[in-house]
């Protein structure tokens, strides 16, 4: 079961999902509505768990910061609307859900990881961060909501208003991260984390998931169904695409 930038691969009733767009694993309009599509798939008629991860480096550097910048207005949208399907599938994917973060993970790709229910990061020379104050982009509904129900006060105006970038330890101390192992270790030991959390009661799992996050989840399901996200009519300016542009450029 592969697309074009998603593998997936059932290992007994663990479902793992691999980003594979070389070369970070960064979303445009495309990718995003191809993972949402694959993460779908995944969940008919299974239980199990899923654990989703990256290849090469990275996990995922977010937002293609070449392509989304540029988009138009409807494909700008359509953007923020994919982006809310698939934060909004993942976060409210009633199976356990581990987030086998392989490498760098910034901005949109801290917020995968963040959606799932536990994230096993490498040790090592890697980047976490929400930067998208530094690229000039706001986040939307669906992404403002899980940053808000995962990570505290304190931790969301370090991250988020000031576009910081954390080490493993650090990331792991804030809360992006639940634990971290060797690199080579991480897609095991999710799959490990993922296996213990299958073998617990499928439905009330589900069913708790749902109580925890329900709030969160309807805040995402309105701004997904109603079209309400208030940055649907204005997004990217022309100082996120020159910002976006600087970033691209000191990499």
């Amino acid at each position: 079961m592969t697309t074009k930038h998603v593998l997936i691969e059932e290992l007994d009733n663990v479902m793992v999902v691999k980003l594979d767009r070389p070369p970070a694993n960064a979303l445009d309009l495309s990718f995003t509505r191809e993972l949402e599509a694959a993460l779908g798939d995944t969940e008919n008629g299974r239980t199990g768990s899923l654990v989703l991860t990256g290849t090469g480096d990275f996990f995922s550097a977010g937002l293609d910061l070449k392509l989304v910048p540029g988009y138009s207005q409807d494909e700008q949208r359509e953007m923020i609307l994919a982006l809310g399907r698939l934060v909004g599938r993942l976060y409210a994917d009633p199976r356990p859900t581990v987030a086998a973060v392989n490498g760098h993970a910034v901005a949109a790709g801290t917020l995968l990881a963040l959606a799932c229910d536990y994230r096993v990061g490498p040790r090592g020379d890697y980047r976490y961060g929400l930067t998208g104050a530094r690229v000039g982009i706001p986040y939307p509904v669906a992404a403002q909501t899980v940053i808000e129900s995962e990570l505290d006060p304190a931790t969301r105006r370090i991250l988020v208003l000031g576009a910081t970038q954390l080490g493993p330890e650090e990331a792991v101390h804030r809360g992006i991260l639940d634990e971290l192992c060797p690199a080579d270790r991480v897609l095991a030991r999710a799959v490990e984390v993922a296996r213990e959390r299958a073998a617990l009661p499928a439905d009330a799992y589900g069913k708790i998931k749902g109580q925890l996050r329900a709030t969160a989840l309807r805040r995402i399901r309105d701004a997904n169904e109603g079209g309400d996200d208030p940055f649907l009519e204005s997004w990217i300016t022309a100082d996120s695409a020159s910002a976006s542009a600087e970033a691209l450029d000191s990499q």
